[in-house]
C-alpha cells in the first residue's frame, strides 16, 4: 500500500489539444489524491452548463494524445454533490485497463473528457418516502454515496442515513472515512448530518471491528447488532446498492426476500441498484 499523496503539480509541457466533439466537455484536473496502489480520487472543473442529480454517473475519458489511442469512455459515478463547484471521482487502478491504466497517471492541469449527459438509478427520486436510507457499497461503489451524503436534500427526505463500505483492506476504506468526516465538518451540510449520518466499514482480509462480506454480515445479523437495530424494515427503510456484480446480486436477493421492491426513475420503489459499472 502507498501513503496518501496529494498532487497539485501542474504540467507545463502540454501538447496542443485535439478538437473536442460537440457532445463532450473538456475539463481540467484540479486535484489528485492516491490512497493505495489500487485506489485514487480526482477532481475536475465543472462546466457552467452541466447539471446532474446527486448519485448519478457520467461517461469520462482521456484525449487521444494522452493515450496514443482512440479515446475510451467509462461510466464513473460523480462523487461530489449536485451543488459542488467542481466534480469529484473515485477510481480504481487496473493494470492494462483501457482507461484506468492511463487515468491513474493524471496530474493537475491535465484534460479529462466528459459526455454532456448524466444518468443513473441511485437517486433520491427513484425511492419512495421513508425514514432510514441505507447505502450499501463495496470498493469504488461508495462513490455515488459520497455524493448523496453531502446533499442536504437527502436529509430533508430521510431521518437517518446509513452508509456501509466494504473493502479488502483497511487502507481502502480511507476515502469513505475521509468523506464522512469532512461532511460532518462541512459548514453547509454538517448541521444536517450531525447525529444522523453513520458510516459502517468492514473488511474481508484485514482485521477490523467488522470483518466479512457485507452479505454475510447482513445474513448473520452482525451488521444490525453493530448498529443496535433489529434489521431491515421495508415499511420504513430504503436501500441503495452499488459495488461488485456479485454483491449487487446477493444483496438484491436479500432485500427482495425481506419484502423490498426495486424502483426506477419512472417508478420509485423501496430499493435501487446501479448496474452501469462494477466497483
Amino acid at each position: 500500500m502507498t501513503e496518501n499523496i496529494l498532487s497539485q503539480d501542474v504540467k507545463t509541457d502540454v501538447q496542443a489539444p485535439a478538437p473536442i466533439p460537440d457532445n463532450l466537455f473538456a475539463e481540467t484536473v484540479t486535484e489528485v489524491e492516491h490512497y493505495t496502489d489500487h485506489l485514487f480520487r480526482f477532481r475536475i472543473t465543472r462546466p457552467a452548463s452541466f447539471r446532474f442529480r446527486s448519485g448519478e454517473f457520467v461517461m469520462i475519458g482521456l484525449p487521444e494524445s494522452a493515450t496514443g489511442e482512440k479515446s475510451v469512455f467509462r461510466a464513473y459515478s460523480i462523487a461530489s454533490p449536485s451543488w459542488d463547484e467542481t466534480l469529484e471521482f473515485f477510481s480504481i487502478k487496473v493494470p492494462g485497463g483501457p482507461l484506468t491504466e492511463h487515468l491513474q497517471n493524471i496530474v493537475a492541469g491535465d484534460t479529462i473528457l466528459m459526455r454532456k449527459k448524466s444518468t443513473g438509478t441511485l437517486v433520491l427520486d427513484a425511492l419512495l418516502p421513508g425514514k432510514r436510507l441505507w447505502m450499501i457499497s463495496t470498493g469504488t461503489g461508495f462513490a455515488p454515496f459520497a455524493s448523496l451524503v453531502r446533499d442536504p436534500e437527502a436529509y430533508e427526505k430521510f431521518e437517518t442515513l446509513i452508509a456501509t463500505h466494504t473493502c479488502r483492506y483497511v487502507d481502502e476504506l480511507r476515502y469513505s472515512q475521509n468523506t464522512v468526516a469532512a461532511t460532518l465538518d462541512d459548514p453547509l451540510v454538517g448541521e444536517f448530518a450531525a447525529n444522523r449520518l453513520q458510516l459502517i466499514t468492514s473488511t474481508t482480509r484485514d482485521d477490523h471491528p467488522l470483518t466479512g462480506r457485507i452479505t454475510t454480515l447482513m445474513q448473520d445479523g452482525s451488521l444490525y447488532r453493530h448498529l443496535g437495530i433489529d434489521g431491515l424494515d421495508p415499511e420504513h427503510d430504503r436501500v441503495m446498492i452499488c459495488g461488485s456484480m456479485a454483491m449487487l446480486k446477493d444483496v438484491r436477493l436479500l432485500v427482495e426476500a425481506a419484502g423490498f421492491v426495486e424502483g426506477a426513475n419512472n417508478k420509485p420503489g423501496s430499493f435501487v441498484v446501479e448496474r452501469a459499472f462494477v466497483g
